[in-house]
């Protein structure tokens, strides 16, 4: 099966020069994502993790269907001003504009191991400050898996360069 089928680009979204990739298609499809989660899952135990931190809002989707099928726990990085409780924030840039990410500060336990996932890597801002907003909180990050690789925009390099090993079920 190739999951590319199911991740079809819409140019120009959210702004001109950025392609999307809508995953719709394949969440809706069982035996896609049953696939999808999968190759992620093969990708995931090459790391030494107790816990996976979903991004948002993606994230969660993979993060939470892969934490349930590898039996370990999921943490959440949330978007600003959506946590109740007392939480650390990052800050970072992206291709089309700024943002932050934030983690309740009682979400992880002192010893968490953590994997980071995401649904597309593409400049690596994203995953790059959820790395960064838990290493400023404490925590141990091990490493990035994502669904999906935009090679062009280089993002896998510039996590290397961050110490931060990473691995992509596609790269497109």
């Amino acid at each position: 099966m190739n999951l590319l089928d199911y991740l079809p680009g819409v140019p120009d979204f959210p702004k001109p020069g950025i392609l999307f990739r809508d995953i719709s298609p394949l969440l809706a499809n069982p035996a896609a994502f049953k696939e999808a989660i999968a190759q992620l899952a093969a990708l995931a135990d090459t790391f030494d993790y107790t816990h996976i931190l979903g991004i948002e809002s993606r994230g969660f989707i993979f993060g939470s269907a892969l934490a349930h099928h590898a039996h370990k726990g999921l943490a959440l990085a949330r978007k600003p001003n959506k946590l109740p409780l007392a939480s650390h924030r990052e800050f970072y840039g992206l291709e089309y504009g700024d943002d932050s990410l934030e983690i309740q500060q009682s979400t992880l336990p002192k010893d968490a191991r953590v994997l980071l996932i995401d649904d597309v890597l593409a400049t690596g801002g994203t995953l790059i400050a959820a790395d960064k907003l838990l290493r400023s909180a404490g925590f141990s990050v091990c490493g990035a898996i994502t669904l999906l690789e935009i090679g062009a925009l280089n993002g896998s390099t510039l996590l290397n360069q961050n110490g931060i090993p990473n691995k992509s079920v596609l790269v497109s």
